[in-house]
């Protein structure tokens, strides 16, 4: 039996398409519709107790996530408190119960927040810069120390951003104002280079996670393994929803006085800079390529 918790996610209302209802088992506050077992499971609560004894492999998908202009107290402790405690006594009750794989979902901010003026981020790499970022990298120290202790098979996959139907926040938005006709200004944003990765490529490498036997105990970073430019990503957009691309060739330069100026320097880096990720150890070790294109990925996020 699979284990799956965020089920009620992007990435786990996916999964759950690809994984047969009878060998799954959801852990999570609700029930979804549909004939799956499930057992109520809260992130934040260190004192559940869970029934995993027929649990083979346990996908862990759920966390809290990743915030612009987080506004809590103590932000670290926040995501200390979900992703990497949280994360730690789902797997310490898994690891007892006899689960053999522990599936980690993590983020590409594990390594970092740029790749702009350096070679793409690599498996063996750890420097987060942010609270998310810390609060999964000590999740996935913790989880390999434990899987050493115990002997439960750890693996751990970063993915980048991940869109594809039903996808929300920037990527949505940068979609919907191509699709709108809008005259965008980033058709000069074409030096840099982002690493993306749809939730259907995500989620068939999750798949080959649960059985192929090379993967235990294994840090794996994801993408569709065609890199970006934000003008190239533009004009994707365009393409696959039939529309021209209107943009326009604003020099990077003057975003980047912008942002200082206006205090978003963040969301300017995201849009000028780079963040690839060198998926190689994932194809050789796994003998894995991304079933499906960028473009695919595309066509599939313009029916939002």
């Amino acid at each position: 039996m699979i284990a799956i918790t965020g089920y009620s996610g992007f990435v786990g209302k996916e999964l759950l398409k690809k994984i047969d209802v009878e060998e799954c088992l959801l852990l999570g506050r609700q029930p979804i519709t549909g004939n799956y077992k499930h057992q109520h499971f809260d992130l934040s609560d260190a004192k559940q107790s869970l029934n995993l004894s027929e649990v083979k492999v346990l996908i862990h998908c759920a966390a809290r996530v990743h915030i612009m202009d987080d506004n809590s107290a103590n932000p670290i402790d926040e995501f200390r408190a979900v992703n990497t405690k949280g994360t730690l006594n789902l797997a310490t009750q898994a690891a007892q119960a006899g689960v053999k794989r522990f599936i980690f979902i993590s983020t590409i901010k594990v390594n970092g927040e740029s790749t702009t003026g350096r070679t793409p981020f690599n498996e063996q790499e750890n420097a987060p810069e942010d609270p998310y970022g810390v609060s999964k990298a000590e999740a996935e120290q913790k989880l390999l120390a434990l899987g050493q202790k115990t002997g439960m098979e750890i693996v751990i996959i970063r993915p980048p951003l991940v869109y594809g139907e039903g996808v929300k926040a920037n990527f949505a938005s940068l979609m919907r104002l191509v699709n709108k006709g809008f005259p965008l200004p980033f058709r000069a944003i074409n030096k840099n280079k982002r690493s993306l990765v749809s939730v259907y490529n995500l989620v068939d490498l999750i798949k080959v996670c649960v059985e192929h036997p090379n993967a235990a105990n294994q840090v794996f970073l994801a993408s569709d393994d065609h890199d970006l430019s934000t003008a190239e990503m533009v004009q994707l957009m365009a393409q696959v929803q039939g529309k021209s691309n209107l943009a326009l060739p604003v020099p990077p330069v003057l975003f980047s006085i912008a942002g200082s100026m206006l205090g978003k320097k963040q969301v300017v880096d995201r849009l000028t800079g780079s963040l690839q990720v060198d998926i190689t150890h994932t194809k050789n070790t796994l003998n894995w390529t991304p079933p499906y294109s960028v473009e695919d990925g595309f066509k599939f996020s313009a029916k939002n």
